[in-house]
């Protein structure tokens, strides 16, 4: 038992237990291992391969491997790696392993320095903007330097500006005419005396450049130059070699290093008399055009094109006499053919050109061109009608002569000529039309009837019919023409096309024909459409007559659908409007009173009707319409609304009210409340319009304009806190309406809480993602408190969730610096090409660089696309008031009278304003526009 006991006792306690990280055994009484030859293997020659036997270049032997070792061992001692603070560069343990306590300490240390360089970058960075602020005062930029004189720019006056002298030359005489050293050739003479004397040349000009023609001449010249089996010079062989001279320096001049050509090698020979003055083509182009014309002429002459194409050639090339004999001689070897005699004539100088075409007669006695082209020719008026009756008397029926010979005559004259034109050509529409327009009131009846007997498939003569009875007075007539013709052409086996019809309805009317037009449009209106596709069809040739000017089509496109389609309440609303905009108020009003007979329950009829009244200042008729409006119509919110608006307009305040309450018991809506609260509070009534408020959101909690109208009027009444209670009670009602939000938001910031107005918009987003309106307001918030950096950030952030708000683009245009916006401004036209709101902000872009006609054109455009942003009218018509005479004011003012816009931030400011609202569009527009400022 004692000897187990001293066994236990004397073993060791870390005995089984793995060793501690780092141990090394026999390290601490210094027993450490060794390394024999067979641990590493047999000693290596450096230049032996490596046993990687894809090692790449540099690394493929061991001596490679042993070099790049000790490069990366060695530490870099060089001065200029040397700090005095910091020492060498690198780390001085870099040889050593990088372990995990290594990697914490790093990491504690550069949490350290972190915390250090926040705890002074607030105030390293006030320094060093105040040093550069410093440093810009001290040496401003150029373009700083010079601003206050930019402005001056502006004072200058343009004879000021044109007297400024030009910029003279301050280059020397010397450099300023650089004097070329002239060459003259050397003629052949030179050459044969020299030859004889036995005299050596033995170099050409130095300047040329041409090393190896530098050979002694004759003594051993060049072989080639002289005649074989002769001693004597061959001129021609020298002629050669000075144009390969000229060429090889052509192209060494056109081929400076500089990259500018000094001569142009094409125009260099042919400069001062040039052959080819309208010619710029290739010189091997017009040779292989013109040998191959010349073979097909050789080939064969009686071909009229081939003489044709090489006189123009010629002619192209500027050999103007050889084009004349070319084509005189294909009109030798084709004399009947009219294009080359035309062409001869064309070519030929005056007096000459009349007597080829009186050739060209003898000829061709039966070609109608020729005889054209002879009057033509002709300068009197006289020898032109003889040519012509000449050419009448051989050619008797030609239509185009005839017409010729009658364009030059006096109207009786030309009524006679036309008689006996019409018994030559009876099959011509033309002239018999001219004949019936130059006769009297009977005679052209006869003159159309004999026209009718002779051609019976042709509409013209029928509705030219039809206009000469409307322009006697006999109207009547024009429907019963109109039905024969329809029925006489269809048993001649005539189509009727219907589209043919209608264009020659919009030329009566445009004639002033208006009978006519209307008995055509009824004729043919309805062939060959289905009956499901009649309305659609119709009101599609309606706006196409309106488009094209026509209105009388139009009126009787709309007057055969309505009494088609008596009950279709969109036929009259289209018939109405098209009166409204294009008609008068008596045959808008008729229209009207038709319309609500036929649909009674169309409001909007009613309406418009008693809206026209009230315009013409017709009260009562507009209250009578009104009223039997209610009896067709009862308890109808917009009647009611209508007939409160009339009385109020008129200041007939009383009536009005008692109409309100009317409709409160009878007809109670959100909007019969809201317009009941309006009336009390633009009457200054301020408690009856807050009672009225409360008992409407008693019964209408959901309805966000009572909230919105009840925070405003305690607004103006400087109860912010009760105005603040309204606003919040309202967005919990209604959470997704967007202007209660920027409403609560601007009360806030105008009390100077601009961190709440910030956190009520944040919400807001959050409620109503992608709402460009509330990202508008955000950026607008940080700008008014002169946070430009972060409203571009919320700028990009809100494009990035609305890409496609043209509010939000229009705005980022003019968030830019002047340099970018234009940039700004193509992105923004990329993503939302037809919003008003972008085409405004280029609109004012232009307006801002003083490019006066552009502006105009786009703020066109925006009040084209878009006539309901009373925004784009107003800044139209400041822009008209800046830069616009009083003639294109007032046609802006009443565009926009006639649009009646409701939309526009601006516009609303002022139009839904309390003291605003008696106000008429004109003078809502002059207002909006009065406080516009040129601040973009």
């Amino acid at each position: 038992i004692t000897r187990s006991i001293t066994y236990s006792f004397k073993k060791k306690p870390f005995l089984g237990m793995p060793a501690p990280l780092g141990y090394v055994p026999g390290l601490g009484r210094g027993a450490t291992g060794f390394t024999t030859r067979s641990d590493i293997g047999p000693a290596r020659d450096a230049n032996d391969p490596v046993d990687d036997r894809h090692a790449p270049p540099g690394k493929r032997t061991v001596g490679d491997q042993m070099k790049k070792s000790q490069d990366d061992d060695d530490e870099d001692l060089n001065d200029t790696n040397y700090d005095e603070f910091n020492g060498y560069a690198g780390s001085l343990f870099s040889s050593g392993p990088y372990e995990k306590d290594d990697e914490e300490a790093d990491a504690i240390y550069a949490a350290l320095d972190k915390r250090m360089d926040e705890r002074r970058k607030e105030r390293r960075e006030l320094r060093e903007k105040e040093e550069i602020e410093k440093y810009r005062m001290e040496r401003p930029k150029i373009q700083q330097q010079f601003s206050d004189l930019k402005r001056k720019l502006a004072e200058v006056s343009e004879e000021e500006w044109l007297s400024i002298p030009e910029v003279g030359d301050a280059r020397n005489k010397r450099q300023r005419n650089p004097r070329y050293e002239k060459l003259t050739p050397v003629p052949d003479s030179f050459f044969s005396k020299h030859l004889q004397t036995g005299e050596n040349h033995t170099s050409v000009d130095p300047l040329q450049g041409l090393g190896g023609l530098n050979t002694p001449y004759p003594g051993s010249m060049t072989p080639g130059l002289m005649t074989p089996g002769t001693g004597e010079l061959d001129m021609r062989k020298i002629g050669q070699a000075r144009n390969t001279l000229m060429d090889m320096r052509l192209s060494q001049v056109s081929d400076s290093v500089s990259g500018q050509t000094v001569v142009d090698p094409k125009g260099y020979l042919t400069d001062l008399n040039s052959m080819i003055p309208t010619y710029g083509g290739d010189i091997s182009d017009i040779k292989k055009a013109r040998l191959l014309l010349k073979s097909v002429r050789e080939t064969n002459p009686h071909h009229p094109p081939a003489w044709i194409a090489s006189a123009r050639l010629e002619e192209v090339t500027g050999k103007l006499q050889v084009a004349r004999n070319l084509i005189m001689k294909g009109t030798e070897m084709c004399p009947k053919s009219e294009d080359v005699w035309l062409e001869a004539a064309r070519l030929q100088p005056g007096d000459t050109a009349k007597a080829v075409v009186a050739q060209a007669v003898r000829h061709m006695p039966q070609s109608v061109r020729i005889y054209i082209r002879a009057a033509e020719l002709e300068t009197d008026v006289r020898a032109k009608k003889r040519v012509l009756r000449k050419a009448l008397e051989n050619v008797s029926k030609s239509v185009r002569l005839w017409k010729t010979a009658v364009e030059l005559e006096e109207p009786e004259d030309a009524r006679i000529m036309l008689s006996r034109a019409v018994e030559c050509c009876p099959t011509s529409v033309e002239l018999w039309l001219a004949l019936a327009r130059l006769e009297t009131y009977e005679n052209a009846r006869r003159v159309l009837n004999k026209a009718r007997e002779n051609i019976p498939t042709d509409r013209h003569i029928w509705i030219t019919a039809a206009k000469l009875e409307e322009a006697n007075g006999n109207t009547q007539m024009v429907d019963k023409i109109i039905d024969r013709a329809i029925t006489s052409l269809r048993a001649n086996g005539v189509e009727i096309n219907r589209e043919q019809w209608i264009q020659d309805a919009e030329e009566c009317d445009k004639a002033g024909s208006v009978a006519t037009c209307q008995a055509v449009i009824r004729a043919v209106i309805g062939i060959g459409i289905e009956e499901e596709d009649c309305k659609h069809t119709w009101m599609e040739d309606a706006e196409s007559c309106v488009a094209h000017g026509a209105l009388e089509c139009a009126r009787a496109i709309y007057a055969h659908a309505l009494q088609v389609f008596p009950s279709k309440k969109s036929v009259w609303l289209r018939a109405a409007y098209f009166e409204k905009n294009h008609g008068t108020r008596e045959s808008l009003e008729a229209l009207l009173q038709r319309a609500v007979a036929h649909c009674p329950k169309a409001e909007v009829l009613w309406l418009m009707g008693a809206k026209s009244k009230w315009l013409a200042e017709d009260v009562p008729a507009a209250r009578s319409i009104l009223a039997l409006a209610f009896q067709a119509n009862p308890n109808s919110e917009e009647i009611w609304l209508a007939a409160v608006k009339l009385e109020s307009e008129n200041n007939e305040y009383e009536r009005a009210r008692r109409l309100l309450a009317k409709a409160r018991s009878s007809a109670p809506t959100a909007r019969v409340f809201m317009k009941s609260v309006k009336l009390e509070w633009v009457l200054g009534n301020i408690e009856a319009a807050q009672e009225l408020c409360t008992e409407a959101l008693k019964h209408y909690e959901d309805f966000p304009k009572l909230w919105m109208m009840r925070g405003q009027i305690e607004e103006q009444c400087e109860n912010m806190d009760k105005a603040r209670e309204a606003y919040n009670q309202g967005l919990k009602k209604c959470p997704h309406s967007v202007p209660l939000w920027l409403l609560l938001s601007r009360l806030e910031e105008r009390v100077g809480q601009l961190t709440r107005a910030r956190a009520i918009l944040e919400k807001a987003r959050l409620k109503n993602p992608q709402s460009p309106e509330l990202w508008l307001e955000s950026v607008r918030l940080e700008f008014r408190a002169g946070l430009k950096n972060i409203a571009n950030t919320l700028m990009a952030k809100a494009l990035q969730e609305c890409p496609n708000s043209g509010i939000l683009w229009a705005e980022a245009v003019f968030l830019e610096a002047r340099p970018q916006r234009k940039t700004k401004s193509v992105d923004a036209l990329k993503k939302c090409e037809h919003d008003p709101h972008v085409l405004l902000a280029v609109a004012k872009l232009f307006w801002s660089e003083r490019k006066i006609t552009k502006a105009r054109e786009w703020f066109l455009r925006t009040v084209k696309i878009e006539p309901d942003l009373g925004d784009a009218w107003a800044l139209f018509y400041k822009f008209e008031m800046q830069h616009g005479t009083e003639e294109q004011q007032e046609e802006v003012r009443k565009r926009c009278e006639n649009a009646e816009p409701r939309h526009g931030e601006l516009w609303c400011a002022e139009s839904k304003h309390v003291l605003n609202w008696q106000k008429k569009t004109g003078e809502i527009l002059a207002e909006v526009a009065s406080k516009i400022k040129n601040t973009f």
